[in-house]
């Protein structure tokens, strides 16, 4: 028997129907992600799944005895409580003990009213008994190790990655049937998102979680239920599994589409031939017409993609910061340490490390917002910023959409071309009666997404993105990072999402603890596989097959003697170094010409061809210019040792 089971559910939210005659049941021992637009009503269903809600129509049954417990997208907890405390809360039993052995003590008080207090003691003996509470407190204790909670901290003082921790103990003291979670990854680092994956692998019972986390979801699910178009499907396996099978279902329904809407608009012309023909029309063929217009006036297509377009501001130089020795501290606590980087135009780079590394900090040094402690950073020329903000502060609540996107005015100008700000927000998945609504009528996600339109709105060429995944759905999530690739501009990320990152940037800087920072090539899973490498241990063989000059020892003695700069440049290397600055300048020379003569727009009409091949090559040398940089800097730093 199944532990749940919605049947012919239905829900609306004023006009629009979210659940329509949908059916969903939860089998034992089952992980189930349930995905899905945003403001398509996954957490209205995730309320009613767990028995905060009502369904308008149909039916939920459960299993006799079931027990559920909640984990929230935003956990709160009374003022003041200390985290044992707040764990606890998740267990009546808890209480009842508590109370017991305070009522055991004051039977030592002589004002104590003996009676009554040895009465309460009796109802409360029974009632751990029933539900075996005098273990209670054990419980807690082990919950709070294989959290690594600290049982005498403050809720008040905790992060919000902190306060999910602190939830989910609430909800696992209970040791319930079925586990729910809202977007258990909000607010969590990476390492943190690994250890719930792991939680959640080995958890006894059943597990329904909200997420838009595709690694996530990929590694803990059993099941993916998709709600669309007010209807829940389906489908087995972890979240490839689903994309793959999700891709048919589209293709097949577009076909399915086609035959239908051409069945139908042949019927239409039939209908309405001229009085000679009327003679022959089938009273069947005339109710079937019927009936598929009924059909086409009900069918829910897919909802439409957003589409974005960032605006593009004037190319910045091809030095976007450098940063040398850079040290950085609050207090006694080393932020960044003895810190150097390069940052060219174009780079895509993702910050990465636990929360309170540091990252925001880095950041801030990186595009001169923040003054170092020691050492020098440098800025490139000609920077036009634009930021997303992770805690989305900067958004008015109380202003409208339009306001928020454009004010004062209803037209926005995106690279070149008039746009009105209704139609803007519509490619953002806003309809226009929304545009005069309040932002404070926005839900998370919808903020996340309009925080992306006034972002994209305003001309950048380097895009400072702040967990920018949380609240967006899945198909945003990837449309972004298209945009994102396609983007000619710098990027700098901060997220914890790992497919984001891999799919985004094309370099790391990763924090180490202790202030130390390093840089690396590739996305997260290379720089994963890195700290995988590094930390295995060296095989005996391959040990000593290592020259001495490799190991960490004699490299250290070897930079102490006296050597000659450039000494660790190969003669091929000193070479290339010294042809590097005349190649370059030969390169800038060439893009100079070529500029100057496609400054001339009658090419674009006298010889169109080589006006193509001309903006081709120009572009070509931005790449080959970048390349030639970054390789200039490279051999620099290995000369000087």
């Amino acid at each position: 028997m199944s532990l749940l089971t919605l049947t012919r559910g239905q829900l609306s939210y004023g006009h629009v129907a979210l659940l329509d005659q949908a059916d969903f049941s939860l089998e034992n021992g089952e992980r189930v992600g349930l995905i899905g637009r945003n403001g398509t009503g996954k957490s209205s269903l995730l309320k009613i799944l767990v028995g905060e809600s009502a369904l308008d129509g149909g039916e939920l049954t459960q299993q006799s005895g079931l027990t559920r417990a909640v984990v929230p997208q935003e956990p709160r907890f009374e003022p003041g409580l200390s985290v044992y405390e707040a764990v606890a809360s998740g267990l009546p039993a808890a209480q009842h003990l508590a109370e017991y052995n305070r009522l055991a003590d004051s039977l030592a008080d002589p004002d104590t009213d003996h009676a009554a207090a040895t009465e309460r003691m009796h109802l409360l003996q029974l009632q751990l008994d029933a539900g075996n509470g005098w273990a209670a407190g054990a419980r807690i204790d082990a919950v709070l190790g294989r959290l690594g909670l600290d049982a005498n901290a403050k809720v008040d003082a905790l992060s919000g990655g902190g306060l999910k921790r602190v939830a989910l103990g609430r909800a696992l003291v209970r040791e319930p049937d079925v586990l729910f979670l809202d977007e258990p990854t909000n607010h969590l680092d990476i390492a943190s998102i690994r250890w719930l994956e792991d939680l959640l692998i080995e958890y006894r019972g059943s597990v329904v979680l909200i997420t838009h986390d595709r690694a996530f979801l990929d590694r803990v699910c059993t099941r993916i239920v998709e709600l669309d178009r007010s209807q829940l499907r389906s489908y087995p396996g972890n979240f490839a599994t689903y994309q793959t099978r999700k891709a048919e279902e589209l293709v097949a329904e577009q076909l399915a589409n086609a035959r239908f809407d051409k069945l139908l608009a042949q019927e239409e012309v039939w209908i309405r031939k001229g009085v000679e023909a009327r003679r022959t029309r089938s009273v069947g063929r005339v109710a079937r017409l019927k009936a598929m217009r009924e059909e086409y006036a009900q069918r829910r297509n897919q909802q439409g993609a957003a589409k974005m377009e960032v605006g593009q501001a004037e190319r910045s130089g091809k030095l976007v910061a450098e940063l040398g020795g850079v040290s950085k501290s609050y207090g006694a606590r080393k932020i960044v340490d003895n810190f150097s980087c390069t940052v060219l135009r174009g780079a895509r780079i993702g910050l990465i490390g636990p929360n309170g590394a540091g990252k925001t900090s880095l950041l801030k040094l990186i595009l001169g917002e923040l003054a170092p402690d020691a050492g020098v950073v440098r800025q490139g020329s000609l920077l036009q910023v634009a930021y997303f903000d992770q805690m989305r502060a900067k958004l008015d609540l109380d202003l409208s959409l339009a306001d928020t996107i454009s004010p004062g005015s209803e037209w926005i100008e995106i690279n070149g071309k008039r746009k009105h700000v209704a139609s803007y927000l519509g490619d953002f998945l806003f309809p226009p009666q929304r545009a005069r609504s309040p932002v404070s009528s926005l839900s998370g996600g919808e903020r996340s997404r309009l925080l992306l339109a006034r972002l994209f709105a305003k001309p950048a060429n380097v895009l400072v993105l702040d967990e920018p995944t949380n609240d967006l759905d899945i198909e945003t999530l990837e449309l972004l990072e298209e945009l994102l690739q396609e983007f000619t501009g710098t990027v700098f990320l901060v997220s914890h999402d790992r497919v984001f990152i891999d799919s985004v940037v094309t370099s790391v800087i990763a924090s180490e603890g202790e202030g130390r920072w390093r840089e690396h090539i590739g996305g997260y899973s290379d720089w994963e596989q890195w700290v995988r490498t590094s930390a295995e241990p060296a095989k005996p063989a391959q040990a000593a097959a290592q020259p001495k000059a490799a190991s960490p020892a004699n490299a250290a003695s070897a930079v102490g003697k006296v050597q000659p700069k450039g000494a660790s440049l190969s003669n091929k290397e000193k070479r290339e170094l010294e042809g590097l600055p005349e190649h370059i300048a030969a390169l800038e020379a060439e893009q100079a010409r070529i500029a100057a003569e496609l400054a001339d727009g009658q090419i674009y009409i006298d010889e169109a061809e080589r006006a193509a091949a001309l903006a081709e090559r120009h572009n070509a040398i931005d790449e080959e210019l970048l390349t030639a940089m970054g390789r200039w800097e490279a051999l620099e730093a290995k000369a000087q040792g």
